[in-house]
């Protein structure tokens, strides 16, 4: 079998625990190229995984043998180098948010009609073994009619993790556009969507007040309707200090589950007679010690590529959970409830 020949446009921290190692793991993977505007860290990476360094993507893109790309890049970024390579003709898996509004993520999905090509948006909440089981054991009927849920992504901010520090773009407005709603809120608002159906409704209190010299969002906290009237809280903070909270509990008819709530058992089901399921399944991914360290983002990219299946994060999946943080965002700013509708927030 031919080798899908890879390229990864951003060689910030993302790429490095994630992209990279996730493509190298792939037996019928070959990265080719890597691209950075500092050029040290593109050559790094080549010295790991072999290919090209290119400190331009316009001109990496030009390399008709790349199939694919992942695009690493601040959120400011996503849309247009994304267009760039679906009109180059290659196979794009972008990072989280898709874009920084809904005309831009309109644009890319049809770039990607247009030219015929796979545009996926790495959430990796979806592939989550307890996010997995749960979704079955709802849709199986397990626990009954769904009341509530609160989900929460919380920890100590970007500046632990990211390669450039508190000097990193997640604070700066104009390359982040948002921040800790954007890190990690539309991880949650893809995984409600993914659990318990679209949302419609969205109430929102959205601050900035951990961190310093900034003035993108590091605490959040949301209240979300679906459409089948199940209601809910949804959380994102770089606030979090101790360390990280990844955490989501739904509350049905027959039972709760608690999903990424125990620190031995990532899925645990009370049941109303009194009797617990604990489920030892693999770990969320983690940057600390002892996590699991595989998404399943980039297998599932290629899978996809290689049998010409719907991405499992479509760019249109990803244009709805973007849009239910850019709802939270205008709730924030209008004070009011904010209805999401087709494909726009509406007041």
């Amino acid at each position: 079998m031919k080798k899908m020949k890879v390229a990864v446009i951003g060689c910030g921290s993302i790429a490095r625990r994630r992209h990279l190692p996730e493509y190298n793991a792939e037996e019928n993977v070959e990265i080719v190229a890597v691209c950075d505007v500092v050029k040290e860290r593109a050559e790094d990476m080549v010295n790991l995984y072999g290919g090209t360094a290119y400190t331009d993507y316009l001109t990496l893109l030009e390399d008709d043998e790349i199939d694919a790309v992942s695009v690493c890049l601040p959120n400011a970024l996503h849309a247009p180098v994304s267009i760039a390579a679906l009109k180059a003709g290659k196979h794009v898996l972008c990072e989280k948010p898709m874009a920084t509004s809904i005309e831009e993520a309109k644009a890319m999905n049809e770039a990607a009609e247009i030219n015929g090509k796979k545009l996926m948006i790495a959430h990796n909440q979806r592939f989550v073994a307890s996010h997995v089981k749960a979704k079955e054991l709802i849709e199986g009927g397990e626990i009954g009619k769904v009341y509530s849920f609160r989900t929460t992504f919380g920890h100590p901010g970007p500046e632990r993790w990211s390669i450039d520090g508190a000097d990193s773009w997640f604070f700066d407005k104009e390359r982040a556009f948002i921040g800790a709603m954007g890190d990690l809120g539309v991880h949650k608002s893809d995984l409600m969507r993914y659990l318990l159906g679209e949302i419609v409704e969205v109430g929102a209190f959205v601050e900035t007040k951990a961190k310093d010299n900034t003035d993108v969002d590091d605490n959040a906290v949301c209240i979300l309707k679906t459409k089948t009237g199940v209601i809910g809280t949804l959380a994102a903070s770089w606030s979090y200090v101790s360390g990280g909270d990844n955490s989501t509990v739904i509350y049905g008819e027959n039972a709760v589950l608690r999903l990424e709530d125990d620190p031995e058992h990532s899925l645990v089901v009370q049941y109303k007679n009194g009797d617990v399921v604990k489920y030892e399944l693999q770990k969320i991914q983690t940057n600390e010690a002892g996590g699991q360290q595989t998404t399943h983002v980039v297998e599932n990219f290629v899978d996809c590529i290689a049998n010409d299946t719907v991405p499992a994060v479509s760019g249109e999946e990803g244009m709805k959970s973007l849009q239910v943080i850019l709802a939270a965002l205008e709730a924030n700013e209008t004070k009011r409830v904010v209805e999401v509708e087709g494909e726009r927030a509406v007041i």
